[in-house]
């Protein structure tokens, strides 16, 4: 196998991959428009107080960014290791919201106790593992034994 098929074969995903890369674009978009428009100050909740910006400001940005990756996922499928890199770094980047929402016990989205504050934060590593899973971008980063995968 020459060098340019088996950068090709690196980045295939399966039917199932396609399917859960899809599902979670539809699921970013949503939430997206839900920053943007009913969920608003749900979002606004999980601005972390130390960030320098204005809260409702960054819940719009995030939406945007939300709205952004989704369609990515959706309509970019050339591009989609690269989409799903930058989906599971986005959700990192988002994760300090998710703590700062336990530490600090606001409630939001019906997460009015700690357990359930502290259980949501588990799901946080779950979608990384899902964009980067459904994207391809697990098996190119796994599988690489050269920068020319990416």
């Amino acid at each position: 196998m020459n060098k340019e098929n088996k950068n090709r074969s690196i980045g295939n995903t399966s039917i199932f991959q396609v399917i859960f890369r899809l599902l979670l674009g539809v699921f970013l978009v949503f939430a997206g428009i839900n920053h943007l428009t009913v969920a608003r100050t749900e979002f606004l909740a999980q601005v972390p107080p130390w960030v320098p910006l204005d809260g409702d400001l960054v819940v719009v940005l995030s939406g945007i960014a939300e709205i952004t990756l989704g369609a990515a996922l959706v309509f970019l499928s050339k591009q989609r290791i690269w989409i799903g890199l930058a989906v599971a770094a986005f959700f990192v980047a988002i994760f300090p919201g998710n703590i700062s929402q336990y530490v600090n016990r606001i409630d939001a989205f019906g997460l009015n106790t700690d357990q359930a504050r502290f259980i949501r934060l588990f799901f946080q590593p779950l979608l990384v593992i899902w964009a980067l899973w459904s994207s391809g971008a697990w098996q190119v980063w796994s599988t690489r034994k050269s920068k020319n995968y990416l």
